[in-house]
């Protein structure tokens, strides 16, 4: 009886901090922390000179600035086919779609970029910064996408301790699977820094108990056994890329990574809601 209330309050206690800490990536990370100041010329500035500094810097668009603001802005492709004139001849005005506040979520970045892969960043109603794909690469998105796939996996514990009341997990998972949680536990033991032997269950240790649940597919509105290990194994292959540092869309796209994210976010919610 007393393990079995332990085990209740565990996940009492593991499903609020999920919430917590999905509500902080979801309200405090803001793109401030991955936009890049936009560079701004005056409009009179010469075509031949800005395009000379464009290319020498990789820069795809400059911001057109008329007084103290940034009323356009200047793609570097438009200069090409220019031989001379002023940059103000060349200006593009800002769209709608193309504007985004600073204070926006980092999390509700990622589909807006799904669309329109250069963003212009707007402080106090006026431009000031430029967001691409490529920022997608720094330490806050790597941050916000590593703990999606955290909380993920310790959303996919709790669901474990959820249908495998009283270790009968062991019964399901496979022998030598078994035995490496096993050996990591009492390697924990023998520091004196053991925990509950399910705690040292792998990610793909908890992926496989989670899809033999056939109600848990339906829970989770996984369309099958195999979509569901095809999709928790690209979660997992982001994860190992993200631990290791390397590029988010090694061997794969933006377009697939921000898919991913999302289903990650959508899948992380379905699984706060089983109770």
């Amino acid at each position: 009886m007393l393990r079995l209330s332990y085990d209740l309050w565990q996940m009492k206690q593991l499903k609020s901090r999920s919430q917590d800490l999905r509500s902080l990536f979801e309200n405090n990370i803001t793109i401030e922390y991955v936009a890049e100041p936009l560079k701004a010329v005056p409009a009179e500035a010469n075509v031949a000179e800005v395009l000379y500094l464009m290319q020498a810097q990789d820069f795809d668009v400059v911001g057109i600035e008329s007084g103290d603001t940034i009323s356009g802005y200047l793609e570097r492709s438009s200069l090409l086919k220019a031989n001379s004139g002023k940059c103000g001849d060349y200006q593009r005005g800002f769209h709608t779609k193309e504007l985004i506040a600073i204070s926006t979520p980092l999390i509700k970045l990622l589909p807006i970029l799904q669309q329109n892969p250069r963003l212009f960043v707007l402080d106090c109603n006026q431009v000031s910064g430029i967001i691409t794909c490529g920022d997608l690469q720094k330490a806050p998105v790597r941050m916000l996408l590593f703990g999606l796939v955290t909380l993920l996996e310790m959303n996919l514990l709790r669901l474990v301790r959820l249908y495998y009341p009283q270790d009968t997990w062991q019964q399901v998972l496979k022998p030598e699977r078994l035995e490496v949680a096993q050996r990591l536990w009492r390697e924990s033991q023998e520091r004196n820094e053991a925990t509950d032997l399910l705690d040292y269950l792998q990610f793909c240790d908890k992926r496989e108990l989670v899809l033999h649940q056939p109600e848990l597919l339906l829970q989770l509105g996984l369309k099958s056994k195999r979509f569901g290990e095809r999709f928790l194994k690209s979660a997992e292959q982001l994860r190992n890329r993200l631990a290791h540092a390397q590029n988010l869309v090694s061997g794969s796209s933006w377009t697939e990574l921000i898919s991913l994210a999302e289903a990650m976010e959508a899948l992380l919610i379905r699984c706060e809601d089983v109770e």
